[in-house]
């Protein structure tokens, strides 16, 4: 008798194979009651299966569909490079560019808010103090939602940047921030591993068992003031975070 972990297996391997490509539609829970003669509970329970190891997720009009997994990596120099002159493309865009990919940062909320006590030690700001708050989904066209971030910024920076804005900052925070005299000079950045929250689980699309990768960073101006605290959530899938020739030896000693 096929049970349900018959039924997982015969579709994990076709996604693997190929015959049922990133983002596209599994069978119907009819079509797979029909052609392995089991209830809708075998079939539900088979999909929920493939759900919890993060091969697919269910929309609400669009069936189940299989889940992008391609990894993007992101090297430490996408900041560098975002800031070439001439350039118009901010850090997730020009990385995913250089993979070949159509990398979008879509702009979901700007608001202004009270430093919450955690932020404000952060951005070395009063607690109470004004930030603009920036909730931006990381995304590869067409609807591929890689990562969600969040990041703050002292007011009084992001209004004399225009990155307080709703319109689209073309060229990316750090190339506005650099024009109004904050240019980036160095970031701390924290990584760890995690299990999603449930609204996390259902932006990314990732089930049960697929932790997520969360990143904390401080970037300071070349007066040593904070900038900006980002707070990054990405499936541990999805990103690969290359921090290339970085220093190991101690800077020299005059003689």
């Amino acid at each position: 008798m096929t049970s349900s972990g018959d039924i997982a297996a015969d579709l994990r391997h076709r996604i693997d194979a190929g015959v049922f490509p990133s983002g596209s539609k599994l069978p119907t829970n009819v079509e797979l009651m029909s052609v392995h003669g089991v209830s809708k509970a075998t079939v539900t329970k088979a999909i929920a299966e493939l759900v919890d190891q993060g091969l697919v997720f269910t929309a609400k009009k669009g069936g189940t569909r299989v889940r992008h997994r391609t990894p993007v990596t992101l090297p430490l120099s996408r900041y560098r490079s975002a800031l070439t002159p001439g350039g118009v493309g901010g850090p997730w865009e020009t990385a995913t560019a250089a993979a070949g990919l159509d990398g979008h940062m879509q702009l979901m909320h700007v608001d202004a808010m009270e430093a919450p006590e955690d932020l404000a030690t952060l951005l070395e700001l009063s607690p109470g103090d004004s930030v603009i708050y920036r909730l931006r989904h990381a995304v590869i066209r067409p609807d591929d939602l890689v990562q969600v971030q969040h990041a703050w910024y002292p007011s009084h920076i992001a209004v004399a940047a225009g990155i307080d804005t709703t319109e689209k900052i073309e060229g990316g925070i750090y190339r506005k921030l650099a024009a109004a005299g904050h240019r980036r000079a160095s970031a701390s950045e924290t990584v760890s591993v995690r299990m999603p929250t449930t609204e996390e689980a259902v932006q990314l699309r990732v089930g049960g068992r697929v932790s997520v990768l969360a990143v904390e960073r401080v970037t300071r101006d070349t007066n040593g003031r904070p900038l900006e605290v980002l707070r990054a959530v990405a499936a541990a899938d999805r990103i690969k975070l290359s921090y290339e020739d970085l220093p190991l030896l101690p800077p020299a000693t005059e003689g």
